[in-house]
């Protein structure tokens, strides 16, 4: 899943009138074989033979990774370390490492090649998914492919950036601008001016290479480490617009890609569209909390919350309202439970029907006189500062965010009024609207030209990147890329929060190139 870092200011989104998806498919869709993965370099998108070429002509190759045993106990899973250009326009200066890791097929006589495993985030460790992912994916796979991951900068075991960031700033709750509860964004505005000045005095060159851009370019770096002409790809949240970019200027090099859960690749916005799209996307997801948390079978866990699942909705912006007034201690001691981290553990809680229960437990002891809340570990302590540093830099080093302090409080008294779940918040200030130095580098537009490889796969209902956020992505990629859309809500489908109909077609895709005639709904 993604992180909790990750998701702190950016989780995708998008919306496009001109797609349409059929209400309702066969279980087993129609299915055609992928075009081959070679394009002609006319074909190629803008820039890509010169990216291809700035590749190639780097002064070192990569070293021989050397692998160590790691991981889960009976998993297989192997280590390597990976250095690569702490900058690209200079890739005979200072190198930096990346943690990487592998299994490899047990099945060499079925091995078609090496499927990358792409995290969301930013801030999703590679490393950590692959571990968590590598039996489910070699069940799935039957040996047809390496599995492969790495920590982009930033995370895990790879080069570290830091700001120095205050205790108080590194709280999801506070480093995410939740508004005031009266809807000011004063103190949202002073806290990102603070966090993006001490950035700019402790960040140094590690902070400003963490980007799409550069881990994109780090990717094909490993490409080249294991020797491989093509690598697939599953590439899930963040990690759609990672590949889709990879896609786009190294499209000779990309055998089948999957895009989990995409948002909108816009790249007047990238990120800043990112975030606004939640607001829609928590709407788009609460019914399904809602039905969950009025269904008499929550009754003996005293998590019923109302008789009717139309109440619940109410219930929760009450509870939320009421510890805005008045917060009330938790388990934490010096943390206590309020509005804005009610609102922010129901965000993250709509990710996964799993966390539902954790959710209406915390609603239920906020509620209830004599019980103690117990907050859920993300929201209960500071995250790391290299955490915090990769939340904030990689999205704020992409592109420019646009709007002055007075449009933002008028943004956020629409997005309030529009959708109350959010209270404002997707549409708030961010440290990147204070950024020091601009983007590093202009985003790259995705456009339909290059081989035409991609499944997309989105839920209907899905908080971080809804489903009307996801068909921009499927716009962009136009002939290239299918679309699988799938009812069921939750953040991150393939082997996670979607269904069988959904895994089946994209398992399919892996392993034989085949993808529906259409965009279909599972």
């Amino acid at each position: 899943m993604t992180t909790y870092a990750g998701i702190a200011l950016a989780a995708l989104a998008l919306a496009t009138p001109a797609l349409t998806v059929p209400a309702a498919v066969p279980v087993a869709p129609a299915a055609v074989p992928v075009a081959p993965a070679a394009v002609p370099v006319a074909l190629a998108a803008p820039g890509a033979a010169q990216a291809e070429a700035e590749a190639q002509g780097q002064a070192q190759a990569p070293a021989p990774l050397a692998w160590r045993d790691c991981g889960p106990a009976g998993l297989r899973q192997e280590c390597a370390t990976l250095t690569v250009p702490l900058d690209y326009a200079d890739p005979d200066g200072r190198r930096v490492p990346l943690a990487v890791s592998r299994i490899l097929s047990a099945r060499p006589e079925q091995r078609r090649g090496v499927l990358l495993v792409v995290p969301g985030g930013p801030g999703g460790s590679g490393v950590q998914r692959l571990s968590v992912k590598g039996a489910a994916l070699q069940g799935e796979l039957g040996g047809a492919y390496d599995l492969v991951a790495f920590d982009p900068r930033g995370v895990g075991g790879s080069v570290k950036a830091g700001c120095g960031l205050a205790d108080e700033d590194r709280h999801l709750v506070n480093l995410r601008s939740w508004p005031a509860a009266d809807g000011s964004v004063d103190a949202n505005t002073a806290r990102s001016r603070r966090i993006a000045d001490a950035c700019a005095r402790a960040g140094g060159a590690e902070l400003r290479g963490l980007t799409t851009a550069n881990q994109v370019r780090d990717m094909d770096r490993l490409r080249a480490a294991l020797g491989e002409e093509k690598v697939s790809v599953w590439g899930v949240s963040y990690g759609t617009y990672v590949t889709a970019q990879y896609a786009q200027k190294f499209p000779r090099r990309t055998d089948r890609l999957v895009l989990d859960s995409s948002a909108d690749p816009d790249p007047r916005t990238v990120a800043q569209g990112w975030l606004r799209g939640m607001a829609r996307g928590a709407e788009d997801r609460f019914p399904d909390f809602a039905a969950w948390a009025a269904h008499p079978d929550r009754a003996p866990e005293g998590l019923r919350l109302a008789e009717r699942a139309g109440d619940v909705r109410g219930l929760v912006l009450d509870t939320a309202a009421r510890l805005d007034r008045d917060p009330k201690p938790s388990a934490t001691a010096g943390v206590p439970l309020t509005g804005n981290l009610l609102r922010q553990a129901l965000q993250s809680a709509l990710y996964s029907d799993a966390q539902f229960e954790g959710f209406a437990r915390l609603v239920r002891q906020a509620r209830t006189p004599g019980e103690t809340p117990v907050l859920p570990p993300a929201l209960a302590g500071p995250m790391s500062d290299a955490d915090a540093a990769v939340t904030v830099g990689v999205i704020c080093n992409d592109v420019k965010w646009r709007g002055s302090v007075a449009s933002y409080g008028r943004a956020v008294a629409a997005d309030r009024a529009a959708y109350p779940l959010t209270a404002g918040m997707p549409a708030n200030i961010t440290p990147c609207s204070f950024w020091k130095g601009g983007p590093v580098e202009r985003p790259t537009r995705l456009t339909d030209r290059g081989p035409s490889n991609i499944l997309m796969i989105q839920s209907l209902r899905d908080p971080a990147t809804p489903h009307s956020e996801g068909l921009k992505m499927r716009a962009a990629l136009g002939a290239r890329a299918r679309l699988v859309s799938v009812d069921h809500g939750g953040h991150g489908m393939y082997l996670g929060n979607g269904n069988t109909c959904g895994d089946r077609t994209v398992t399919r895709f892996l392993l034989t190139g085949e993808r529906p005639e259409t965009d279909v709904t599972c």
